[in-house]
């Protein structure tokens, strides 16, 4: 009921004024993402199937496969019952195939980066499959949304980063961050 009229509110603040909506809809959308991490975070009961180990490895692991390959990967947390995940996609040639830029020369308007779409289409389907076949499943294991949001400064990367990272200490699953076995930060 509050989501709903709060949102109805940010669609008369668009009618209103289309400028400030732009800045009121992204503390809007903080706001909102900050209490639904709180509900996910305190969950007790619900499908926590991440907390399996065999699970969580197969996140993990496919995490790290496309480091280097589609994406650099700065940091990931894997929560029992969803992940957050820090990386800047890799640039491509638009021709699809991914040389060294470096070596080859290229001009910067020929460059295109892996889309988040893709990636996480890629993620999501491989890990869904895998993990389901461990847990006897046929259902679908994601939710169809997620939180994507582009880092404009190199001071909000890590503050992701760290946020990331900080998820099991904040739900209390551990102290320090280093201690949960299904954190990665690169150093």
């Amino acid at each position: 009921m509050q989501w709903n009229n709060e949102r109805r509110w940010l669609e008369h603040v668009a009618r209103d004024n289309p400028v400030h909506y732009q800045r009121v809809k992204a503390d809007f959308e903080r706001l909102w993402f900050a209490k639904f991490e709180v509900i996910l975070a305190g969950a007790k009961d619900g499908p926590l199937w991440l907390n399996d180990e065999r699970v969580a490895g197969i996140v993990a692991d496919s995490l790290h496969y496309r480091d280097g390959k589609v994406y650099r990967l700065d940091a990931f947390s894997i929560m029992p019952n969803h992940v957050h995940t820090v990386f800047k996609p890799l640039s491509i040639i638009r021709d699809g195939s991914q040389k060294n830029l470096a070596l080859i020369g290229a001009d910067p308007s020929d460059l295109e980066y892996h889309s988040l779409a893709k990636i996480r289409q890629s993620l999501k389907g491989y890990t869904s499959y895998k993990t389901n076949r461990i847990l006897g499943r046929q259902e679908e294991f994601w939710a169809h949304e997620s939180y994507d949001h582009y880092v404009r400064d190199d001071e909000e990367w890590q503050r992701l980063i760290r946020y990331t990272v900080n998820n099991p200490v904040k739900a209390g699953y551990r102290k320090h961050w280093r201690e949960w076995k299904w954190n990665y930060r690169r150093t």
